[in-house]
């Protein structure tokens, strides 16, 4: 099957409540796994974060191979990813194309991690109305983008906050499948990441500061990601409107480094060691670059890249600047209407034979570099 109906067909059997989907006809099946996150400290986090029992316990989909293989593969998503629908196909072609185990894992208050208010549309309409009425209308401001944006702009520090806090689960959850204590997963230190957009700067970083070393083998396969935070354009209905993206982007250009370095404060004990000089190198393109370069030009043979000419989220020109030259990365164009945030548009016309010419293009690499 190709990928219009694959999507199609998973669309229709995925279940996010569901304990095990058999994927009919294919061999494999989706587990939903339990997981519990060890968050972070309450004052580390932003008002009522901490208490968001959704972000702390949750569930997540794995993809078992039908021969039950022995390697893994970490799938991460965008930024304001509301559900798993958009990656099903994604999970299912992997799994099969490299006998590998799938798991969909979410970003801290992203899918499952996040409120079920966040996803409501008329909850969200309403709260645009009385935030219009306050501060007047705001660029590429909707009911999909909202909670998002306007905790964004309420406090920029969310974006680390939630990347640490995603990366320690990730740790958590790669120190379990090595140890042979994964509720699904066998034992195994055969451990690969998938990544798209806002994943990929998150996954950049894991392999750049390598955390107990759990990282030090591990291939990235990269697509409509990889480029420093400051070569991106978050601003779209479907990621962020114009005030969070304009406040994110100020934050961290101009008062970020100033504040973790003033004494006593509490997001530069986050952010300190490795991991945060990673981030902190990964913001800008000026900032830190020789570090930057210095750890991406080492991990430089287990990442592949993929970028779209057509994306205005993450142009292809920040992605080979970042990467550098000597990188693989590759720059793609579909025949077909398609953005960053919907590569692959399912479609039930005669562009659908196009979309799914696209999907292959991108996924038959992936598959073989994550072989």
């Amino acid at each position: 099957m190709g990928f219009t109906a694959i999507q199609t067909s998973l669309d229709s059997l995925f279940d996010p409540s569901a304990g095990e989907i058999p994927l009919n006809g294919s061999g494999m099946k989706i587990i939903n796994t339990d997981f519990v996150s060890d968050g972070l400290p309450g004052d580390e986090f932003n008002g009522d974060d901490p208490y968001i029992k959704e972000n702390i316990e949750f569930s997540y989909p794995v993809f078992v191979p039908a021969s039950g293989g022995s390697k893994v593969i970490i799938l991460l998503h965008g930024l304001n990813e509301r559900a798993w629908d958009k990656y099903l196909a994604w999970a299912y072609y992997l799994a099969g194309g490299t006998n590998s185990y799938v798991i969909l894992f979410p970003i801290a208050f992203h899918i499952s991690r996040a409120p079920v208010s966040w996803k409501d549309p008329r909850a969200m309409i309403r709260l645009i109305r009385e935030r219009i009425a306050v501060m007047g209308e705001i660029r590429n401001s909707s009911f999909a983008n909202h909670a998002l944006s306007k905790r964004l702009a309420e406090d920029p520090r969310r974006l680390v906050r939630s990347g640490y806090q995603t990366v320690n689960d990730i740790i958590s959850l790669v120190s379990q499948i090595r140890e042979g204590s994964h509720q699904v997963v066998p034992a195994t230190c055969r451990i690969n990441i998938f990544s798209y957009s806002i994943g990929a700067f998150l996954s950049e970083i894991l392999l750049m500061s390598n955390p107990q070393e759990l990282f030090s083998d591990t291939r990235l396969f990269m697509f409509c990601g990889g480029s420093v935070f400051g070569r991106m354009n978050a601003e779209s209905k479907h990621i962020m409107d114009k005030l969070a993206f304009d406040s994110t982007c100020r934050y961290y250009r101009n008062d970020f480094e100033e504040e973790i370095e003033s004494k006593g404060s509490v997001l530069g004990s986050l952010v300190s060691g490795p991991l945060g000089m990673a981030f902190r190198s990964m913001l800008d393109p000026v900032r830190f670059r020789h570090q930057r370069e210095k750890s991406l030009a080492a991990i430089r043979d287990r990442m592949f890249a993929i970028a779209l000419s057509g994306d205005k989220v993450v142009p292809p020109d920040g992605v080979i600047e970042t990467l550098g030259a000597r990188s693989h990365v590759e720059v793609l164009d579909f025949p077909y209407d398609y953005s960053h945030e919907k590569p692959f548009p399912v479609s039930d016309n005669a562009a659908a034979a196009k979309v799914d010419a696209g999907f292959e293009k991108v996924f038959i690499p992936a598959c073989r570099f994550l072989e």
